[in-house]
C-alpha cells in the first residue's frame, strides 16, 4: 500500500490495552466478530473470469467501449463471474454490475471514464441526501450481495475537465450547487451487503469518489484513494461516503482528496427523519488508515439525520483541516451520539470543529427551526499539531451539545481556547494543550 504507514509503534505511546483490545461499540454494544474476519478475496472462487480483451474489447485508451465492457458484465451475469481488467487502459461511461458479477482490476490495467458526461446514463439514484434522477457513476452496483472489487489496478475518473468546468461555474454562477455542473461519481454501490473492495486505486474522481448507500456488512481495505488539490482542486471528490449503512469496516485505507475523507450522510431537509429512502448510519468501524490532504477525516453531516456508534482509531493524519467535523445543519433535524476518535497522531488545523452549516439552507416551509444534537462524543488517546484546538461554536437555539469527553489528549496548538460551557457535561483528564507560536 503507497503511503500506508506502519502505524502501531507510532501510536504505542498514546495508546492502552483496553483501547487496543475494545470489544464494544461506544454505546456498549458488542463488536460483531464479522469486523475481525477481515480476509483478502480468493477471485479463483468467484466463478469463470471474463478477461476483457478475450469477449471483444480492445485495448485502446482512446476508444470509448461503454457497450462492449456493458456486455462482458452481461455475459458474466448470465453465468456467475469476474470481469477482468488486464494491462490497459480501457475508456468508458457508466458500466452496471448485476448480481453474481465481480470486477477485478490486474496490476497495470487501467478503468477509465469519459470525460464526456454524454457517455454516462442518467438514473434514479442518490446524491447530496436524496434520491432521484442523476448521472450513474462510472462503477454501478446495485442489489448485487457478495459484490467484490478486487486488483493491484486502478479505477480513474479522468476529472480534471470536469474540475475545470465546475470552478468557471462558480465564477458565473456563485451559487452553483454541487450538482449543478454535472459530473459522475467513481463508485456507487446501493443496497448490497456483504460487499468488499480491496486493494485498487480509486484516483481523480469528477464528483464523489466511493459513495455507499442503504448497504450492509461493506468492508473496504487497503484502498488507496486520491484526488488532487492542486493545480486544479477536484471540487466534491469525497474519499468515501457512508449513506444510510450499517456495520461498515474501512482498514489501512490512504485517502487524500479536496473534500472530506469520510462523510456520514443519510438525508437532508426540514423532514429528512420522516423519509423512508434516507436513514442513519450505525455500526462504522474506521481503523488503521492514513490520510493525506483532505477537509477532515472525519465528518457528520451536511446531508445526515443520524450516526450512531462510529469509531476512527490508530489513525495518521498528515494535512487535515480537521480531525472531528461535526456539521450542525439548521434545516435538517439531527442526532450524532456515541462517536469515539482515539489512538492518532499527526497534523490538523482544528482538532474539533462544530459550527452551523448554512450552504444551500432550506426550511421548505418550515416555520421552526428543527433542533439538532451531539451527544458522547469520546476523544481520546491523541496526539496531535493543529492551529486551534476548540473551534465550537455555541447556537442553542439549533442544537444541543452533550456528554463529551477528552481523555489523554497532547495537543500542540496556535490557540488553545476553549469554551468549555458550549457542552453539557464536558468530562476532561489527562489533557494537555501547549500553545505555540
Amino acid at each position: 500500500m503507497k503511503h500506508l504507514v506502519l502505524l502501531c509503534g507510532a501510536l504505542s505511546l498514546l495508546c492502552c490495552p483496553a483501547t487496543q483490545a475494545a470489544s464494544h461499540f461506544p454505546d456498549g454494544t458488542p463488536i460483531d466478530p464479522w469486523f475481525e474476519q477481515a480476509r483478502p478475496v480468493d477471485v479463483a472462487s468467484l466463478g469463470r473470469q471474463f478477461v476483457v480483451t478475450d469477449c471483444g474489447v480492445v485495448r485502446d485508451s482512446t476508444l470509448v467501449q461503454t457497450e462492449a465492457l456493458q456486455a462482458v458484465i452481461d455475459r458474466a451475469a448470465a453465468q456467475g463471474g469476474v470481469v477482468v481488467i488486464p494491462e490497459g487502459v480501457y475508456l468508458t461511461g457508466s458500466l452496471f454490475f448485476k448480481p453474481g458479477t465481480h470486477l477485478h482490476i490486474r496490476k497495470g490495467g487501467v478503468l477509465k471514464g469519459s470525460d464526456d458526461i454524454s457517455n454516462f446514463a442518467i438514473v434514479d439514484t442518490r446524491i447530496e441526501g436524496q434520491s432521484l434522477p442523476y448521472f450513474a457513476a462510472l462503477v454501478n452496483a446495485d442489489h448485487a450481495d457478495g459484490f467484490t472489487i478486487t486488483g493491484e489496478g486502478a479505477i480513474d475518473g479522468n476529472g480534471e475537465r470536469y474540475w475545470r468546468s465546475f470552478w468557471l461555474r462558480r465564477k458565473v454562477i456563485p451559487k452553483c450547487t454541487n450538482m449543478d455542473e454535472l459530473r459522475p461519481r467513481l463508485v456507487y454501490i446501493s443496497n448490497s451487503k456483504n460487499v468488499q473492495l480491496e486493494g485498487v486505486t480509486l484516483r481523480n474522481s469528477p464528483f464523489w469518489t466511493t459513495h455507499i448507500y442503504n448497504s450492509e456488512r461493506v468492508r473496504l481495505l487497503g484502498l488507496h484513494i486520491f484526488a488532487p488539490a492542486a493545480p486544479v482542486k477536484a471540487p466534491s471528490s469525497d474519499a468515501l461516503d457512508i449513506d444510510a449503512c450499517r456495520d461498515m469496516h474501512v482498514s489501512r485505507c490512504y485517502m487524500s482528496v479536496n473534500d472530506d475523507a469520510i462523510a456520514l450522510k443519510g438525508g437532508k431537509g426540514p423532514w429528512a427523519d420522516q423519509d423512508p429512502k434516507n436513514g442513519g448510519n450505525y455500526n462504522i468501524l474506521i481503523e488503521d488508515c492514513e490520510f493525506g490532504f483532505c477537509h477532515s477525516a472525519l465528518t457528520c453531516g451536511s446531508e445526515s439525520i443520524h450516526d450512531r456508534n462510529i469509531v476512527l482509531r490508530r489513525c495518521k493524519i498528515g494535512d487535515a483541516s480537521r480531525l472531528l467535523w461535526l456539521k450542525m445543519r439548521p434545516d435538517t433535524p439531527q442526532n450524532y451520539e456515541y462517536i469515539t476518535v482515539e489512538e492518532i497522531e499527526g497534523n490538523a488545523r482544528a482538532f474539533l470543529f462544530v459550527r452551523p452549516w448554512k450552504q444551500f439552507f432550506d426550511l421548505k416551509g418550515r416555520k421552526d427551526i428543527p433542533m439538532s444534537y451531539s451527544s458522547h462524543i469520546t476523544m481520546r488517546n491523541i496526539r496531535l499539531d493543529c492551529d486551534r484546538f476548540f473551534d465550537v461554536e455555541q447556537a442553542e437555539d439549533q442544537y444541543h451539545l452533550s456528554d463529551f469527553t477528552f481523555d489523554n489528549l497532547r495537543i500542540r496548538a496556535k490557540d488553545t481556547t476553549c469554551n468549555r460551557k458550549a457542552v453539557e457535561r464536558f468530562t476532561w483528564e489527562k489533557v494537555k494543550v501547549e500553545k505555540v507560536d
